[in-house]
């Protein structure tokens, strides 16, 4: 997806308790006079990513008073390495030229270095295959990122190798001029059969780890479907096509549908939907150990040459095989 989560897995914990004579204090400027080693604009942005609770809520309002005997936990990210490193791993390559890299992501590769994923990630293997040149506007954690998908999604994924390149691919992702179609496997058929889905993603009210459709804020985020193949009631094979990119968009939308992906153990398992599953079946789909996502096809205007571009991807080999043993139900 086009826009990056932020790194939310967590070092130190600080639990704080507002005194009687805090109560009234802007939210931040109490962190700060807590804290004093953290800036007041590094709280705000740590509140911002949702590293800030309150009884087991997510806080998002830095500007909020506080109320005495209130308690804050404050989640601080562990410490990363400042630039990611070169590794000789091995990678699926699609097309490359002097300007861009189209990879074939597998399942289980992160794509940029993260708390928790510090390196073997996409990065770490581009720096080696591409030794050194890739485009610096990501920053130093994700040179030549444009775009990425998660790590227990598999598919096609384009890179920049210099600024020129990121700028053009950049400027069509904004424009919603990108071509990408996801196979997505979900528990039931979707009804009607294609349709579009529209709605806000923002980050969950409650769990840091989730995004939502959120009634106010997020971003204007949209999803058309098509099911290309049903097995029985109980489950379909989906095509959706972003007209923008979102973090964890398929997955949020189609759960919002009523349809979550199957594997996906984030956002739910299927297991509540109206409707028997047969037995058989039922093992199958609560077998699959991440979420039945694929990025099949990739398509842009080359930033350079003005040449279009278009890429497909087969399906993995552990999703083809689970399609075909609900084909033989």
């Amino acid at each position: 997806m086009n826009d990056f989560a932020p790194d939310l897995q967590s070092g130190p914990l600080h639990t704080l308790t507002v005194e009687p004579s805090q109560a009234g204090t802007r939210l931040d400027r109490w962190l700060a006079d807590r804290l004093p080693t953290l800036s007041r604009s590094r709280l705000q942005a740590l509140i911002e990513q949702g590293a800030l609770s309150s009884r087991g809520a997510v806080v998002l309002d830095a500007s909020r008073k506080v109320k005495a005997a209130e308690d804050f936990t404050l989640a601080i990210p562990m410490a990363a390495a400042a630039e990611p490193v070169a590794q000789d791993l091995s990678l699926e390559v699609v097309f490359e030229d002097a300007d861009l890299i189209v990879i074939d992501k597998p399942v289980g590769l992160v794509v940029h270095p993260a708390p928790g994923n510090p390196d073997k990630t996409l990065v770490n293997a581009l720096l080696h295959h591409c030794k050194g040149s890739l485009s610096g506007i990501g920053g130093v954690r994700r040179p030549g990122i444009v775009h990425r998908i998660d790590k227990d999604t598999s598919g096609l994924l384009v890179i920049a190798k210099n600024d020129r390149a990121h700028h053009g691919l950049a400027a069509q992702f904004a424009e919603h001029s990108i071509k990408r179609a996801y196979l997505a496997l979900c528990y039931g058929v979707p009804l009607p059969r294609h349709g579009t889905i529209e709605g806000n993603i923002g980050r969950h009210p409650t769990l840091r780890t989730k995004m939502a459709l959120v009634a106010g804020g997020g971003k204007s985020a949209i999803t058309h479907f098509r099911v290309e193949q049903a097995f029985g009631a109980f489950a379909s094979l989906a095509e959706c096509r972003l007209e923008t990119g979102r973090t964890h968009q398929i997955r949020v939308h189609m759960t919002a549908l009523g349809h979550p992906l199957v594997g996906d153990k984030l956002y739910g398992t299927g297991q509540n939907r109206k409707g028997a599953v047969p037995p058989e079946a039922k093992a199958l789909l609560t077998g699959f150990p991440r979420q039945a996502l694929h990025a099949r096809l990739l398509g842009f205007v080359h930033p350079n040459t003005g040449q279009p571009l278009r890429f497909e991807s087969e399906m993995p080999n552990d999703f083809r095989t689970l399609i075909k043993r609900l084909e033989a139900l």
